[in-house]
């Protein structure tokens, strides 16, 4: 059976440079499942691989959609699913890659059969987001699905208000429509989180953000103003911009929001993948030997 090999982890840890290394000793080819750096717009905010990192490897869904034509999960969903019918025609073993944890459960188990919603009631929700913000939604949720609220990611503004809009026009808890059993898919999943010491992760964070800055993120910040209120513009690394350019703090306080916010979102992130139970954690403080740890549970 054909193997998608599933390399994912919290932001800055190492997954882009070890994933090439793989690709290239398997001969193979990269799927990205981060739901921002497939944004053609997005790049330094992003941290999106450049041509020299991504190297002779061949990628996919880096920069492939603009930002006014939105990607939700079932549409990633669909369009991985598609490609990699392609791709496994010709490689017994396809990579996986990145940090969007929903992206890569929508791949490999398939999503919740969910309600459809009236486009009204979800212009009224984001409309409370921006005037009340977000904590205001969390408490709305927490009391009408408190199973869901317990695991889900209540930082991420897209997730409260996709299960508060389903909890509202359904009268039912989001969490009774989510999938009990995976889809069945024509290739087996190898999963696998990347892992360093806590230190060590928050140290690359934020000299991951200097370098953002050194390469121009408030500029690429301020060319993105007229799309501030877009989805694919709700995310770490874009939210404390703008209010800096809109004056509301000083360029140090955005700064530490910035790293702040990165810790925080890689903290969710290394929880979520920890708590999903079907992952197997690699060290990555030794390259080689984590490729070599990954490769081994290929043939297992």
């Amino acid at each position: 059976m054909k193997t998608l090999l599933v390399v994912a982890g919290p932001t800055a840890v190492g997954k882009t440079t070890l994933c090439v290394q793989l690709a290239r000793t398997l001969q193979t080819e990269i799927v990205s499942a981060d739901s921002r750096q497939l944004y053609q717009e997005l790049s330094i905010g992003t941290a999106k691989p450049t041509v020299e990192e991504m190297g002779d490897v061949p990628h996919h869904f880096i920069g492939s959609h603009s930002i006014t034509d939105p990607v939700n999960a079932g549409r990633y969903e669909r369009e991985c699913l598609a490609l990699l019918d392609g791709l496994f025609q010709k490689n017994d073993v396809v990579i996986l890659s990145g940090g969007t944890g929903l992206y890569i459960n929508a791949v490999c188990q398939g999503l919740d059969d969910m309600p459809i919603v009236d486009s009204a009631l979800r212009e009224r929700l984001l409309q409370r987001l921006q005037q009340d913000g977000l904590a205001s939604l969390q408490q709305e949720l927490r009391q009408l699905d408190p199973v869901y609220a317990e695991t889900a990611d209540l930082q991420n503004p897209i997730r409260v208000t996709r299960a508060l809009e389903v909890c509202l026009s359904t009268g039912k808890p989001y969490s009774s429509y989510r999938r009990k059993k995976p889809a069945k898919r024509p290739f087996r999943s190898v999963l696998v989180t990347l892992e360093r010491p806590r230190d060590e992760l928050y140290t690359r964070i934020e000299k991951r953000i200097d370098t953002m800055l050194e390469n121009g993120l408030i500029d690429e910040g301020r060319s993105l103003l007229p799309y501030r209120n877009l989805p694919a513009l709700q995310t770490v690394g874009y939210q404390e911009v703008f209010p800096y350019l809109d004056g509301e703090y000083s360029y140090d306080d955005m700064v530490k929001l910035l790293k702040r916010n990165s810790r925080r979102y890689a903290k969710r992130q290394m929880t979520w993948f920890r708590n999903q139970g079907n992952y197997h954690p690699i060290t990555i403080k030794n390259p080689q030997l984590a490729e070599q740890s990954i490769i081994r549970l290929l043939t297992t």
